[in-house]
């Protein structure tokens, strides 16, 4: 009967601590340091019973420790909340990904997610042309930025680097109308593309640049702050990434990465993207104040499975072309 006493108060003396034991996911992602804070901020606001550690990089660069993760065999992120589906589509072609079928995707467009629901678009982000309005104006279209008075003068971020601008690569070298020339007219200016949107829209805010290739989100906040910046959406068309969210197959906390999903589904998820200056995708949730209706849009889309199949051979006739 001692032992049995014994047994019930070690574990009443546990039960305390297992009822506020925590869950932590790991999360991988491309958001800027400040909107990814708040992201997980939310989150966890709604779920204090999961904690989550973050790792933010530019998605290439994340997708680099990706790879030296999984040829060592320690893939670490529970989830991953990146710019573009290329690299995701690839993770799901090698089997890293997993399936979510019940994800809550009732509201949304087909063409925001994974017809075989490994990964979901959680917003919308356009990339055109920004211009600094106190030394530069206004252009129409894609190829009125190639011109010698722009020599030296456009901001370019790498998609080497950027998920968003290796989606863009791809969306304009589809375009027939655009293609390879229009990157070969940006290095016969010397034009060095390198880094992600942060440091180019700063170049273009500074007057450093006159002009960027910087997605919409950025520039737009930087205006309302006050920035000499604006957004043009050029007439032959801009570029779009959802910034998809995907669940490592491999991780040990299942349940938690889909609340982690359903998060950035619901109105609430979709009123914080509003709220943190990006386009919603939720058609119940309003645009940010300011934003251009991409119902007023050509938007430049291309075969993502094709572009996975090419990727490599993408990339490395970009870097050809700028000597990388």
């Amino acid at each position: 009967m001692r032992v049995s006493t014994i047994a019930l108060a070690a574990a009443l003396a546990v039960a305390p601590f297992a009822a506020f034991a925590q869950t932590t996911l790991t999360l991988y992602t491309s958001q800027p340091p400040e909107i990814a804070q708040q992201t997980v901020d939310a989150f966890q606001a709604e779920h204090p019973e999961i904690e989550i550690d973050w790792i933010r990089n530019g998605t290439s660069a994340l997708m680099n420790v990706l790879r030296a993760e999984i040829e060592a065999g320690e893939l670490k992120p529970d989830v991953l909340l990146v710019a573009d589906v290329i690299n995701l589509g690839q993770l799901k072609a090698e089997g890293h990904l997993m399936a979510y079928p019940e994800a809550p995707v009732e509201p949304y467009d087909p063409a925001t997610y994974d017809k075989d629901m490994t990964f979901f678009g959680t917003k919308a982000i356009t990339t055109g042309i920004a211009y600094n309005t106190e030394n530069a104006e206004p252009v129409e279209t894609w190829a009125d930025l190639l011109v010698e008075e722009n020599r030296g003068q456009i901001a370019v971020p790498s998609p080497l680097y950027s998920g968003a601008a290796l989606n863009h690569l791809h969306a304009l070298i589809n375009e027939e109308d655009i293609g390879w020339s229009f990157y070969e007219g940006l290095e016969q200016l010397d034009i060095v593309p390198e880094g992600g949107n942060g440091p180019a829209l700063k170049a273009v805010a500074s007057g450093m640049a006159k002009y960027g290739i910087i997605v919409d989100a950025n520039v737009l906040t930087a205006k309302a702050q006050g920035s000499p910046i604006d957004y043009i959406v050029p007439a032959d068309g801009v570029s779009f990434i959802t910034e998809p969210v995907a669940i490592m197959a491999n991780t040990d906390q299942p349940e938690a990465a889909k609340l982690f999903v359903d998060f950035l589904l619901s109105k609430e998820g979709q009123e914080l993207v509003a709220e943190q200056n990006y386009l919603p995708i939720h058609p119940d949730v309003a645009p940010p104040e300011g934003f251009p209706a991409i119902s007023g849009m050509k938007l430049l889309g291309y075969d993502a499975d094709a572009a996975v199949k090419d990727n490599e051979e993408v990339r490395a006739r970009f870097a050809d072309i700028f000597g990388g």
